[in-house]
């Protein structure tokens, strides 16, 4: 009776656990680049009351006998198939079709992110809504004073990634592009003076300088991982590299397995609301059966203690 309590007792909190998942899910299905999570059970211990034996020539075989002794979460995944995509026609809101993340910094630490409303703070940068560096490679030479002017404070420059044309980029491997990075801030900067900023499938950055001419800017290359649930989810959309990860593999967007950018939309969360009312239902009845469990036990240990009258 008391096992039969401990189960119950068990499968309530991995039931909690699961309604947790399901309630924060439900909680961001508006979140652009939310990736929804799953949970997974697995049995507990069993405990053995008679070991197996083999057979013999007198007689045969026994299989054990064993109880269970309830459940455990067996693992909370994430489910990282894309959200669908959104329009919002702003030449700076992107959205990966596929694979990869966009990488971004704060001081030394770089996160990976799905979510790509990004913005130019006042020196030109491009970064996300919380002010985090886009990690790229600019293809402007920022000495040249016809692109960013004779007063312009090149000391905002320290660590950004110059010197490279498109061609190398597409040469280099992900493991050089990733000591590139590894080198400097890659922060991506977009002069003052250019108008009708547009970003391309490829992760190519363009724009009319003040002459009129179209020039190339820098690109935003994706990070891949070869176990992306691996990642470590640290709030704000954003994903830390972990043991379990990999490390990121920076590709040319639409080239060698990774996603196409979209420009002017954004990718929403990838929760579906009809699985997520389903899954609640059924852990709301799985967390009544446990419960059921725990209110006959009590019943058996009241008519067990009953006997003593």
């Amino acid at each position: 009776m008391l096992r039969s309590m401990f189960s119950g007792v068990s499968g309530l909190r991995n039931h909690q656990i699961k309604m947790d998942v399901i309630g924060n899910n439900i909680a961001n299905v508006n979140t652009q680049g939310f990736k929804a999570s799953r949970t997974t059970f697995k049995e507990m211990y069993n405990q053995t009351l008679l070991s197996p034996s083999g057979p013999t020539d007198a007689l045969g075989g026994t299989n054990p006998m064993q109880i269970g002794l309830g459940t455990t979460t067996g693992s909370i995944d994430v489910l990282f198939g894309t959200g669908s995509t959104q329009t919002t026609d702003r030449g700076l809101d992107l959205a990966i079709e596929g694979d990869g993340f966009f990488a971004v910094t704060q001081g030394d630490i770089t996160y990976y992110t799905r979510s790509g409303n990004l913005y130019l703070d006042a020196n030109g940068f491009l970064i996300t809504a919380g002010g985090m560096y886009i990690r790229g490679i600019n293809l402007l030479d920022p000495s040249d004073t016809d692109i960013f002017g004779d007063d312009f404070d090149d000391s905002i420059l320290d660590g950004v990634i110059d010197g490279i044309t498109e061609e190398d980029f597409a040469d280099m491997s992900g493991q050089e592009l990733a000591e590139f990075f590894a080198e400097s801030s890659g922060k991506i900067i977009i002069p003052k003076t250019f108008t009708n900023i547009s970003i391309g499938k490829d992760g190519k950055i363009s724009g009319i300088n003040q002459n009129g001419d179209l020039m190339d800017i820098g690109i935003i290359p994706l990070a891949l991982f070869v176990n992306a649930p691996g990642l470590d989810r640290v709030g704000d959309n954003l994903y830390l590299e972990s043991k379990n990860s990999g490390d990121p593999v920076f590709r040319r967007p639409a080239s060698e397995g990774a996603g196409t950018i979209k420009s002017g939309a954004l990718e929403m969360s990838n929760v579906d609301l009809s699985k997520e009312f389903t899954e609640m239902i059924i852990t709301q009845r799985g967390f009544q059966a446990n419960s059921r469990i725990i209110t006959v036990s009590d019943t058996l240990l009241e008519e067990l203690i009953n006997l003593k009258r």
